[in-house]
């Protein structure tokens, strides 16, 4: 019988052991219940905590320990519901400003580029792994020249030397008989996007600048030309270390050099003309003007009264022609324009006795007559992508082609019937270059190919033996 006023004792009911409680205890966790200042071990802030991955355990603890050790995944949920009061001897350490973190970046990057430089090893020409199919082939990949660290954009050769110049902002001068980098021509302020060579003298171009190297006793810079006409003894690009993308008021960018045979004159593409220097004196005596465009390209021929044949390809499509006598100054005016255009920019040009090739952004190849001044033939769709280099196949008749996809195609330079193709790099082909024996070919793959071409006769492959060849047998 209940009283007025009186409570009955309630019965002490049996705890049951909770799921969560359950899921602490199998991770080796107190569980949240636990008190905070158990922790024997200070917290460490967030950017503090060491970086665990995972899988890691103390070394030498047994499987018991191991038991009672705590998983990071139940640390990890800990520390972000455990809240704890700042204490003074504790300092939050002020974030940095962007200015300074820019200033950071910017530091680690210099120290990281100068490291870098010190570790470019030299530039050696290797011998290339042989395999059926570039047994086959109607070009034979012999060798290849390792050492730029980006993009070869240009390239140059003698039967001695080889000359080749990179995005890294270097030209680099190889040994064809050692097979090894000679020197490493240096300090261009941007890419080196054309290289020619001649009677110990390296012409490279960056920018609006050419810079004139002796390479007799060392690589040492003599003088700087711009595309403005400026002459200045030197390296006047020495005083900048960094890449510099900018031109300068009232010069333009220079896209292509060329030597006249006798080594006397260069021409210089910049903008929509092309600068005669007068290498002698080394002074500009004047510009080859009439095109609507930039000029991407040119070379130069000499006709039967010995004048200098320049022949000009551009953006707008049209190629010209220009008649230059010894002495001649000032503004030169084409004396023939090269009709049917191309339906896209010239990004090549070669001459053989004569007949020129031109190859274009329009995928294709044509061929004219120098002498008629008319075309003979021409592939429309030569290359799937654009035609970026010409080059003539020392001691066959072929032109050979590369193209922006990587590929190297072969023509009958008489009737441009097709000879043969092959995958020559797996990057964009810029530039090709012959001596009396070989090929190369520059790539964005950031190396040189050297190509020995087999017997090509009336269109066909011939089966003759593969001649020895020297370059970098030593």
């Amino acid at each position: 019988m209940k009283l007025c006023g009186e409570t009955k004792p309630k019965k002490a009911r049996r705890r049951t052991t909770t799921q969560m409680e359950l899921l602490y205890v199998q991770s080796g966790d107190p569980g949240p219940d636990a008190a905070s200042g158990d922790f024997s071990a200070p917290i460490l802030p967030i950017a503090e905590a060491p970086e665990s991955r995972g899988e890691e355990e103390p070394a030498g603890a047994t499987a018991r320990e191991k038991d009672l050790l705590p998983s990071p995944s139940g640390a990890s949920s800990k520390l972000g519901s455990i809240s704890r009061p700042n204490t003074g001897a504790e300092k939050r350490v002020p974030e940095p400003s962007p200015l300074t973190r820019r200033k950071m970046y910017e530091k680690a990057q210099l120290a990281a580029d100068k490291s870098k430089s010190k570790d470019v090893k030299q530039g050696v020409i290797n011998p290339f792994p042989s395999s059926k199919s570039n047994r086959i082939s109607p070009l034979q990949c012999v060798h290849v020249a390792e050492g730029h660290t980006k993009a070869v954009l240009c390239v140059d050769s003698t039967d001695d030397l080889l000359f080749t110049g990179s995005k890294d902002r270097t030209c680099k001068v190889w040994n064809l008989v050692t097979g090894q980098e000679i020197m490493s021509l240096g300090g261009h302020p941007n890419n080196v996007v054309s290289v020619k060579y001649c009677s110990s003298l390296v012409f490279t171009v960056s920018t609006s600048y050419i810079k004139v190297w002796d390479i007799r006793d060392s690589a040492k810079c003599i003088r700087t030309l711009t595309s403005s006409g400026q002459v200045t003894p030197g390296d006047a690009c020495a005083a900048s270390t960094n890449r510099t993308v900018t031109i300068p008021a009232g010069e333009n960018q220079i896209n292509q050099i060329a030597l006249n045979p006798t080594g006397t004159f260069l021409y210089a593409s910049a903008g929509n003309a092309v600068r005669m220097w007068d290498l002698k004196r080394f002074i500009s005596t004047g510009k080859l003007t009439g095109h609507v465009g930039p000029v991407m390209c040119l070379t130069v021929d000499q006709s039967g009264n010995g004048q200098d044949l320049i022949i000009t390809g551009s953006k707008d499509h049209y190629i010209k022609m220009f008649d230059v006598s010894e002495g001649a100054l000032g503004t030169v005016t084409p004396t023939f324009n090269f009709e049917p255009p191309h339906y896209d920019g010239i990004e090549s040009l070669v001459i053989q006795g004569d007949s020129l090739f031109s190859g274009s952004r329009d995928n294709g190849i044509k061929k004219w007559d120098l002498s008629r001044k008319e075309l003979l033939q021409q592939v429309p769709n030569a290359h799937r992508d654009w035609v970026c280099a010409l080059g003539l196949v020392p001691g066959n008749p072929a032109l050979l082609s590369g193209c922006r996809g990587g590929v190297l195609k072969l023509w009958h330079s008489d009737s441009l019937t097709p000879l043969g193709e092959l995958k020559g790099h797996e990057s964009p082909i810029n530039g090709i270059s012959t001596n009396s024996s070989h090929v190369f070919t520059a790539a964005d793959d950031r190396t040189v190919k050297i190509w020995r071409a087999r017997g090509m006769l009336d269109g066909q492959v011939a089966d003759t033996p593969d001649a020895t060849d020297d370059v970098g047998s030593n």
